[in-house]
């Protein structure tokens, strides 16, 4: 993506307002490579779903450029189209009176796919995302959950070279969300050269599932670097805590490397002494939990604390985020 903008024209309400010109994206410059799983953040209205209209054909750029896997967005859009998917969540694709598998097989048609390998696909893909004992019942009686399943299937089944994931686990529960995230990092391994461009509201599961982060706001894009780079943005101490049996001497404590300083507390009610490090070096954990019987003691609990992707986020940002796109 090159200098790529995207506005709109609003329209006037009679007597009230006049027309206004929103500008969704403002001279976007990304490079999304090869066999990554890149993440797109922003609160509501940022562009994001703007931006992933336009990668996948269904909405023009006003000016700029942009490709997709080596073609152009506006000249080879049927190019693009066979080569892509796009899942988001919350969404109910599909016929209602059709049964899960009645559906998946039908979009499987669309597509072009031959017979005995999209049966092979649907079985396969049924059984990863744990669909199988729903796959004879009707689409319109499945819960939120089971419904996004079937709709990762329909997504995968065409094994594309790229893959938008828009908000996949929004509204499911912890266990739907974790073998849809696990999956996604299956499907990428199988083949280093897939690609994923995920949106999402979850911080964890943007830091736990992208190779690099880009944050954008108002449409234009704030920061874009490796989760780990970007939290080193706010200059956020690392901070160790531990509880320990009570000591005296914390001479074992003194001069580690990577320490910038060490304080100490006693809990004389509970027996415990509790000891907060902040940190220079991360790499000072293992000293410092080596320290521990070195001076008389054992360890009752560790804290340690750092800056997440949500901080990163909220002080480039200046809020977070809620779980509605517009």
């Amino acid at each position: 993506m090159k200098d790529l903008n995207r506005t709109f024209t609003t329209k006037a309400v009679r007597g009230k307002s006049k027309k206004e010109i929103v500008k969704a994206l403002n001279d976007v410059n990304l490079t999304i490579n090869e066999g990554e799983l890149f993440g797109l953040l922003g609160p509501n209205g940022a562009g994001k779903t703007t931006l992933i209209k336009i990668l996948c054909t269904l909405l023009l750029p006003t000016s700029g450029e942009a490709k997709v896997l080596g073609h152009d967005v506006q000249k080879e859009t049927n190019a693009i189209r066979q080569k892509i998917n796009m899942v988001s969540g919350g969404e109910t694709s599909g016929y209602g009176l059709l049964t899960v598998r009645e559906n998946i097989w039908l979009f499987s048609q669309l597509y072009g796919i031959p017979s005995k390998e999209a049966n092979r696909r649907i079985d396969m893909l049924m059984k990863e995302l744990k669909l199988e004992h729903k796959k004879n019942s009707k689409v319109r009686t499945l819960s939120t959950g089971l419904r996004q399943k079937a709709n990762m299937v329909r997504g995968f089944m065409t094994d594309p070279a790229l893959i938008f994931l828009d908000e996949p686990t929004l509204g499911l529960d912890v266990n739907a969300s974790r073998l849809i995230r696990d999956f996604i990092k299956k499907w990428m391994r199988e083949k280093p050269g897939r690609t994923v461009l995920l949106t999402t509201h979850y911080m964890v599961e943007a830091d736990e599932l992208c190779d690099r982060v880009a944050i954008i706001n108002d449409g234009k894009v704030l920061a874009c670097d490796t989760p780990a780079n970007l939290k080193r943005l706010i200059h956020q101490d690392a901070v160790l805590k531990l509880e320990i049996k009570q000591v005296q001497d914390f001479s074992a404590f003194e001069n580690i490397p990577g320490v910038r300083n060490c304080t100490h507390e006693q809990c004389i009610a509970t027996g415990t002494t509790r000891l907060k490090f902040i940190l220079d070096d991360e790499s000072a954990v293992a000293d410092i939990v080596a320290a521990v019987p070195k001076s008389g003691s054992r360890i009752l609990s560790v804290q340690k604390t750092e800056p997440t992707l949500e901080d990163v986020f909220v002080t480039l940002v200046g809020r977070g985020l809620t779980n509605h796109e517009v």
